[in-house]
């Protein structure tokens, strides 16, 4: 064979994976860039399960999504979405064929890791004040150290009012800090391991240090200015959900300011793809519904996560109301579990399989399984629904690549997959490949984030 034809053959038989950049113009270029525009300011302004629910009712609602209740009359075309106690949002559109043709359902999470505050959390040791803490989710806990906190969350008062606190976000708040061992004296600590050097129950945040009087009573000094400005007590943090998050706000990244620097990209860059590609669908033939779900960094229980019933009884309420059998509906419906992947880092290559690690800038990636070592904790997609996914966005122009979470033995990770799978309901893996996930700042690239949401609504509209 001459060298042509070599190459021919290549093409024909051997997979190539492409860079985003090779294949869209200049057109689509700038929508990237407002897309990533848009998404940077949704990243800033949710940094809390509750405050993504709040954004996405209200976009909801100015694109003609209504409030849903169990039982309510419904119709081809309408648009609702059921709000979960705040924390966690469905939306669904129905569409003009039989329910029984299924459902489009994209399940992303909208929960990151944190550091929130204990039930009893203030106190003062060596004339400082300070918040006791547990952290939520698999953080490493010295990257918590030294960097500028913002305090987050609701307060219910002794008489049921409530309180939202947002402090440290705007440039003239103070921001909050966990301190950290000085070089000169951390001998002993710099000789453990990373997780050791930082013990959870040390990840106390500063607060303060001005005494009430005569050098005394930096707690009560403390706890007078917070019921002065919010007209809270010591025992209403009880009934608090109050979280310390970075300060950081994203930032492009690099000279060519291609990848994005945030705070809480897992997995808040897929669900804002998702949300935005059932705000702007017309009309669809599928009923089309989007998960924004919270815990998922915790294993996704309790009454908000992915594992309560909700989500099957929104199906069965709305299979009822339009007469369709719910069991064919959940066996008809497929679904994309947007979540994450970890992006190859070329720093820390040893611990992938590069042959199968998503890479940046090479579009939206597709985890067929997940779980830990052998599959442990994941559904594994079956070959058919892949073989739908890959040709349906072959045919839209989505840029896509496959990937795993490391190497087999290194570790790994679960999604929502499982959840969705084991409600007899087919299901894959599909999100933006992450560098630094679960950092207090992680990055992602612009051309990801894009094909993600073109991914999503060539989902939604076939």
């Amino acid at each position: 064979m001459n060298e042509l034809e070599v190459k021919e053959l290549k093409k024909k038989l051997l997979g190539e994976s492409k860079n985003v950049y090779a294949c869209i113009n200049e057109e689509e270029e700038k929508e990237m860039e407002a897309f990533a525009s848009d998404y940077s300011k949704f990243i800033d302004a949710c940094k809390t399960e509750r405050e993504a629910v709040k954004f996405a009712v209200e976009e909801a609602e100015k694109a003609g999504f209504s409030e849903y209740k169990f039982g309510q009359e419904i119709k081809k075309g309408g648009k609702y979405y059921y709000n979960n106690r705040g924390k966690s949002l469905t939306l669904f559109v129905i569409g003009s064929e039989r329910l029984e043709n299924g459902i489009r359902i994209s399940a992303a999470h909208i929960d990151s890791p944190r550091i929130d505050l204990k039930q009893h959390p203030l106190y003062e040791e060596g004339e400082m004040g300070f918040f006791k803490t547990h952290y939520y989710g698999g953080i490493k806990k010295y990257q918590w150290t030294a960097i500028p906190l913002a305090l987050h969350g609701k307060v219910i008062k002794s008489d049921n009012t409530q309180v939202d606190i947002v402090i440290g976000e705007d440039d003239s708040d103070p921001v909050f800090y966990i301190n950290d061992l000085l070089p000169h004296l951390a001998k002993d600590q710099v000789s453990k391991s990373l997780g050791e050097g930082i013990p959870g129950e040390k990840l106390n945040i500063l607060i303060g240090s001005r005494p009430l009087y005569e050098g005394k009573e930096i707690k009560l000094a403390l706890m007078k200015l917070i019921n002065e400005k919010y007209g809270i007590v010591e025992d209403d943090f009880i009934s608090a959900e109050l979280t310390a998050v970075p300060a950081f706000k994203a930032r492009d990244v690099g000279f060519d300011r291609s990848l994005i620097a945030a705070y809480g990209h897992d997995d808040r860059v897929c669900a804002y793809p998702a949300l935005r590609s059932i705000l702007e669908i017309q009309n669809p033939e599928n009923t089309v519904m989007v998960i924004l779900a919270d815990k998922e960094e915790v294993g996704s229980g309790g009454s908000t996560g992915m594992q309560s019933e909700l989500f099957c009884d929104i199906i069965k309420d709305i299979s009822a109301t339009l007469g369709a059998n719910e069991g064919a509906v959940r066996a008809a419906s497929i679904c994309l579990s947007a979540d994450v992947n970890a992006a190859f880092d070329p720093n820390f290559g040893e611990v992938y399989e590069s042959r199968n690690s998503s890479f940046i800038n090479h579009g939206v990636v597709m985890t067929k399984f997940t779980g830990s070592r052998g599959k442990s904790g994941t559904s594994d997609a079956d070959a058919e629904f892949v073989g739908y996914v890959r040709n349906l966005f072959d045919r839209e122009g989505v840029v896509w690549q496959t990937g795993e979470l490391g190497k087999v033995d290194q570790g790994g990770g679960g999604t929502v997959a499982v959840y969705i799978a084991n409600k007899n309901i087919t299901v894959v893996d599909l999100g933006v490949p992450v560098i630094s996930m679960h950092a207090p700042y992680e990055v992602i690239s612009k051309a990801d984030l894009y094909m993600t949401y073109k991914a999503f609504k060539a989902f939604a509209n076939n």
